[in-house]
């Protein structure tokens, strides 16, 4: 063919380098794999066979696993069949391991009998970084994401999924008797063929339902009255968009605000944010080797005790107030329109009248104190304030934490954006890399260590954009 690129005639002879380092440039990124795993010290970090068996068969390396997962997850390829299948094809893992092609099950038992170890591995990226003073900054942003799990929706049951299920197979059940009392009034409008199926149909419905209550009572006995046929940790959990959901894991990171490097990670199966701001601020503080850290999050995370554990532990967070208020709702004042006044113990109200302390109360195992002003029942203004006789103040006993808190983040306007900006770039980026099935193995420990790796293979990239790959294999040498 004239006037095209032609290529080789696939029947002549060809002459490949002789060393199989040729095949690979020196700023390849798969030699940044090679010398990390190679630095690592598995047999103290507990991955199996790092000690070889005095008898049997010998057996692949664990270093050598490690270095075929850490790049499969850099270049999107998390499965062990597919791994297997590039082990004997792509020329950078033929390199990388040394012309070894493990079947996809010793991938795949690697991956699932070495989960702590993995999850090791990734800590000990992070205190490298460190040692590379990239978290000099000691600001990160600390955001919670939901990620699917292989559970599916129609496999996952809730106390009002359970419920409306039933009711569905009731309607359809008194369909069906409905078409058979019908048959046996006048059997020439439905055919003999027809009046099988249906009794088929009736029983198979009431099979569904036995199991259905089975699966109910099953249901009555978990902590959170809900259960997951697939993978039986994966739970039903809300998302951003109203009136959705998704059967699967909360994903909390910690994101250095600099870098955006992960700094910390954690993977639960609670559905809400509430009660993960202090945990993830003292992991992130012990990661970054600090007792002073600046956290960002978002209204999510807004829980009193929460934060209070934060100041106690030398975090300064940095959380909006979530406003649930039903006075502002129904246009009445709210509880900023209140003032107080910490020398005297006392709120001045939008009336201008002093609301003093009444007593104190215990709710929900936080120390509470109420105020209201006697002048409540005569104040001219008192539709706008409340429909009862007095308004009532609440004030939690270590409110004064919020307050110093709320005056920091007024002082920090772009705080919000920085948080944005930091951590949802990360949950982009690695559901990008995950494709439409996010997670695929089961159970609470190994989602864990899936996501391990996701989070390793990210900051190692990461760092290659930083550093560059040459200097950073120097540095991991050093």
């Amino acid at each position: 063919m004239k006037r095209y690129v032609v290529g080789q005639d696939r029947s002549q002879s060809t002459l490949f380098p002789e060393v199989l380092d040729d095949y690979i440039a020196e700023d390849n990124p798969v030699r940044v794999v090679d010398v990390f795993v190679d630095e690592l010290d598995l047999k103290d970090l507990g991955f199996e066979g790092a000690e070889p068996e005095v008898t049997g068969r010998p057996a692949y390396h664990p270093g050598t696993l490690l270095k075929i997962y850490i790049y499969g997850y850099l270049n999107r390829i998390q499965s062990s069949r597919r791994l297997e299948r590039e082990t004997q094809r792509n020329v950078e893992l033929i390199w990388l391991t040394g012309r070894l092609a493990p079947d996809f099950k010793t991938i795949a038992d690697f991956r699932r009998d070495n989960g702590k170890a993995i999850r090791r591995v990734c800590r000990e990226f992070v205190v490298l970084c460190r040692s590379l003073n990239l978290f000099s900054d000691a600001l990160v942003a600390i955001d919670g994401s939901k990620f699917k799990a292989v559970n599916g929706r129609d496999r996952n049951f809730t106390k009002h999924k359970l419920k409306a299920r039933m009711q569905q197979l009731e309607e359809s059940i008194a369909r069906y008797l409905a078409d058979l009392d019908r048959a046996d009034r006048d059997p020439s409008t439905v055919t003999e063929a027809r009046v099988e199926h249906l009794k088929e149909k009736v029983e198979t419905v009431r099979a569904q339902m036995q199991r259905l209550k089975h699966l109910g009572e099953q249901m009555s006995q978990t902590p959170d009255e809900q259960i997951s046929l697939t993978d039986p940790d994966a739970r039903s959990m809300a998302t951003s968009a109203r009136g959705s959901g998704v059967v699967g894991y909360n994903v909390q990171t910690a994101v250095d605000a600099k870098h955006h490097l992960v700094v910390t990670h954690e993977v639960t199966n609670q559905g809400t944010d509430r009660a993960q701001l202090a945990s993830m601020g003292k992991q992130t503080q012990a990661a970054i080797g600090t007792e002073k850290l600046t956290a960002l999050a978002d209204r999510g995370y807004y829980a009193g005790p929460e934060i209070l554990k934060c100041e106690q532990a030398g975090i300064n967070a940095l959380v909006p107030k979530s406003h649930t208020s039903n006075n502002l709702a129904k246009g009445q004042f709210d509880k900023r329109d209140f003032r107080y006044n910490a020398a005297a113990d006392e709120y001045r109200c939008p009336a201008g009248q002093r609301a003093i302390w009444r007593f104190k109360t215990i709710e929900n195992g936080q120390t509470i104190h109420k105020y209201w002003s006697s002048a409540c029942p005569r104040c001219p203004i008192k539709a706008q304030c409340t429909t009862g006789d007095y308004r009532r103040i609440a004030r939690w006993e270590h409110e004064a934490v919020l307050e110093a808190m709320q005056s920091r983040l007024e002082k920090m306007p772009e705080a919000a954006r920085i948080r944005r900006q930091t951590a949802e770039h990360v949950f982009g980026t690695l559901k990008s890399w995950m494709g439409s099935t996010h997670f695929l193995m089961k159970r609470l420990p190994n989602v864990r260590t899936e996501m391990s790796l996701h989070v390793l293979a990210y900051n190692l990239k990461r760092a290659m954009q930083i550093f560059g790959v040459v200097p950073l294999i120097k540095a991991i040498q050093a």
